[in-house]
């Protein structure tokens, strides 16, 4: 008997059929590109007006404050000379852009980091079942619908030195009122506490609704394996809460950086500059001093730094946030 050759591997054996190819369905076909083109469709009118809105008053006026910024031009002038990047130049050798940024850093970060502790603090006060507790979360959250300029106004007269009523309460207790108005480091202060209170209800509030999204099974297992309540708080509610504390370290920081309606109601800026941040100052570079295109690059620098700053947040803070 002749032995066999083996079959190489894969190839049919002998007498089997080779497998047929799938057949294709044109109408299949057809209606998989007209569910597409549909979708597509759907997308455009569903997004088309939101992209429309954002290239004409978000990118497009990016775009014009970029051009704007390698001129020298004033506001009113029908004349403007490019000077490339001399604008810049101005401002990274100006004596007064150190104590600007500054400024703009300390408050910042006081603005911030009180608020994000304070606000974590009312919150968990906020979520024990404490009777009337409605209408402390209603009383809480009010000042951050009202208007910066209108809150500036309110404690602008609390503060004054003579009549205000933080100098009554503090003529209770025997101390002196600092001139809020005039004494260096007083006017940021002031405007930092303002700051503080209007924006301490938004905190408390999105930490609120995520203390009330972690669920009571981890904090009644830590009860049982003998936590205590702060322990409970560090070892179970602060990581949970992670999601919150980032979403929240993310909107108030740009919004502290681009804080202006409390600055201009309470100080515009002063006294001697002591309140000027980088928001403010591009106010009062293009209309108080007119020079729109100075303004324009203090503008750009501003947005690298806004865009920088989210852009570490998004790389490193994110790493450290748990999501369920």
């Amino acid at each position: 008997m002749t032995p066999r050759a083996p079959e190489a591997s894969g190839a049919p054996p002998t007498g089997a059929t080779a497998p047929r190819p799938p057949e294709k369905h044109p109408h299949r076909s057809r209606l998989g590109a007209r569910r597409r083109r549909r979708a597509l469709l759907w997308a455009l009118l569903l997004a088309g007006p939101n992209v429309a809105l954002l290239l004409v008053f978000v990118y497009w006026p990016l775009l014009q404050s970029l051009y704007l910024s390698t001129l020298q031009w004033n506001l009113g002038s029908p004349a403007a000379r490019f000077v490339g990047l001399g604008n810049y130049v101005e401002w990274f050798t100006a004596p007064t852009t150190g104590r600007i940024v500054t400024t703009t850093v300390v408050f910042t970060v006081a603005t911030v980091g009180g608020a994000m502790a304070l606000g974590l603090g009312l919150a968990l006060l906020l979520n024990r079942r404490l009777r009337g507790r409605g209408v402390a979360r209603t009383v809480a959250f009010a000042p951050y619908v009202l208007s910066g300029f209108a809150v500036g106004i309110l404690w602008l007269f609390m503060f004054d030195p003579r009549y205000g009523l933080i100098q009554e309460l503090l003529g209770w207790l025997g101390v002196a009122s600092p001139q809020w108005y005039t004494d260096r480091p007083w006017p940021l202060v002031m405007v930092t506490v303002v700051y503080l209170w209007k924006n301490l209800g938004y905190v408390a509030l999105i930490y609120l609704a995520g203390l009330q999204a972690i669920p009571q099974d981890l904090k009644d297992a830590a009860a049982l394996d003998g936590a205590s309540s702060s322990r409970t708080l560090r070892a179970v509610v602060l990581p949970l809460l992670t999601p919150t504390t980032f979403f929240l370290l993310v909107t108030m920081l740009l919004s502290s950086l681009q804080s202006f309606d409390i600055i201009k109601a309470m100080t515009s800026g002063g006294p001697l500059g002591s309140t000027t941040t980088l928001m403010y100052s591009i106010y009062e570079e293009s209309f108080v001093n007119g020079r729109a295109g100075y303004a324009s690059a203090v503008a750009t620098v501003l947005f690298l730094v806004l865009l920088a700053v989210t852009a570490v947040q998004m790389r490193f803070v994110q790493r450290k946030v748990h999501y369920a």
